[in-house]
């Protein structure tokens, strides 16, 4: 294995030397244009390959973060190369540590962000109300609805994809054997949660990457609202026809909700809101307020470790009282709240593809593609086509990069402009299956039953709520876009 690395190392050696210019010492701080240059092809095909192997996800079961971390790992070296030819390594190093700045303070802000949902579904807050919606004995149609509002109102503060798989526990809870009602009931859910985390600074990455650049304030997000509602409105209107008022077998399900749930909800809240302070009147960066929090959750979580041996105490006399022995039977496997667990249990995979997309796109912008596509986009074409094309392309390409490439070029827009490519960026990605990181891990939760070709039978529904939303923004926010 040692002898294959080597052996690579050096044929890319020979590679870069065979193609790489004259070394010139030099001091300028303008970075050196190379998109016509063995460099800049190299690079972009690297990134091509990188990202065909992540959306043959769900084909190859290759984590999408190994293809990304390799290709931005690659694009860094033979830029560094060429800077270290010309005598300009510190630009490329400088250029490369901004880029890691930007990935540290989203990582971190994330990271705080999965560990309370982590801890809110350990303490079963989510199974209580996936049970409570099982319980209810509703009809499908009133099912349908239910799991789209509640997708809807939930991703704003959770993020989109926890959002998409809870409701999809219940879904396929109550769905069983009827896979129209489920196929079309994930659909829905997929649309839902990716419109409710479009208004949202927490919604979803690509509306904290908006945020925390300082191009849209938090409160200006939420005139997003209503073009949202009418995203995800319309197609569930629709598909609601072909929904059946059937019953589902009666099930009764008990969840038993662990000590501390609602309190860990409203630390989630109570650092939500210390993130805003931070950014809003600190002006200073949100991950200060959340990082504030995290430190608060773990103050929470060694109290619940020192209470637990009294409150065990209290329980196993009541349930003696009761003799009740199933009871006491489920107290002797409690184990104490780590907070660190919860860490554990981040979606790492999510986290290092950011990192390896942040990288890759920062390195393509810093050869200069961005700068190319920027004045195609931004200059040649109407500003608005532009923003619309992006939400398009999030549907094929995660709108991660695409919204990192916005934000890398930096056009001059107005805040209707911004909020638009938000907005596209946000919910561009329901129009596939593969647009979204809810639709991707649907696909794995209800498989062979919501899959790519069912999803795209409906396209032409959700491109209508796409494109009405698109047109309420543009009436109801005229006066931002001056």
């Amino acid at each position: 294995m040692f002898k294959l690395c080597s052996f690579a190392t050096l044929i890319l050696f020979i590679i870069l030397s065979c193609f790489s210019t004259t070394a010139i010492a030099t001091t300028s701080t303008t970075p050196l244009d190379l998109t016509d240059s063995f460099v800049g092809y190299f690079s972009l095909l690297i990134f091509f390959v990188a990202y065909m192997l992540v959306m043959a996800e769900e084909y190859l079961h290759l984590r999408k973060s190994k293809p990304v971390l390799v290709a931005a790992g690659i694009i860094w070296a033979v830029i560094a190369w060429v800077y270290v030819q010309h005598g300009m390594s510190e630009l490329a190093e400088q250029t490369f540590r901004h880029n890691l700045l930007e990935y540290a303070e989203l990582l971190l802000f994330l990271l705080v962000a999965m560990t309370y949902i982590n801890a809110m579904e350990e303490r079963r807050l989510f199974d209580a109300l996936r049970a409570w919606m099982v319980n209810k004995g509703l009809s499908l149609k009133a099912i349908f609805w239910l799991t789209g509002c509640l997708a809807f109102f939930i991703s704003p503060i959770a993020d989109n994809l926890t959002t998409a798989l809870l409701m999809c526990a219940v879904v396929m809870k109550v769905g069983q054997d009827n896979h129209r009602f489920v196929s079309l009931s994930c659909i829905n859910i997929v649309v839902c949660a990716n419109a409710g985390g479009a208004f949202s600074p927490f919604g979803d990455i690509t509306t904290l990457m908006v945020w925390q650049s300082g191009d849209i304030k938090f409160t200006q997000f939420f005139v997003l609202f209503l073009p949202s509602v009418v995203n995800a409105l319309i197609p569930a209107l629709i598909m609601s026809f072909f929904v059946s008022d059937g019953h589902p077998e009666a099930t009764i399900e008990a969840v038993e909700i662990k000590r501390g749930a609602f309190r860990i909800l409203g630390l989630f809240l109570v650092t939500i809101s210390l993130a805003v302070m931070s950014h809003s009147f600190l002006h200073m960066p949100p991950v200060l307020g959340m990082m504030t929090g995290l430190g608060l959750l773990q103050f929470f979580g060694y109290f619940l470790r020192r209470t637990l041996p009294s409150s065990l105490a209290r329980k196993r006399a009541l349930a003696k009282q009761k003799h009740d022995e199933a009871r006491l039977l489920s107290l002797g496997s409690v184990v104490p709240f780590d907070v660190f667990n919860r860490v554990a249990k981040s979606e790492w995979d999510t986290l290092l593809f950011f990192y390896g997309v942040v990288l890759c796109v920062g390195g393509l912008g810093f050869i200069g593609y961005l700068n190319l596509v920027s004045e195609v986009m931004y200059l040649q074409w109407d500003t608005t086509y532009a923003n619309i094309a992006v939400g398009v392309l999030s549907a094929i390409v995660d709108n991660i990069p695409v919204m990192f490439a916005v934000l890398s070029m930096n056009p001059e827009m107005s805040v209707g402009q911004w909020l638009l490519v938000t907005l596209t960026a946000g919910v561009g990605g329901s129009l596939l299956s593969i647009g979204s990181a809810a639709g991707v891990a649907l696909m794995g939760q209800a498989r062979g039953i919501y899959t790519f070709g069912a999803h795209l039978k409906w396209m032409p529904v959700i491109a209508l709520g796409y494109i009405t939303s698109i047109m309420m923004h543009l009436w109801l926010n005229a006066e931002l876009f001056t």
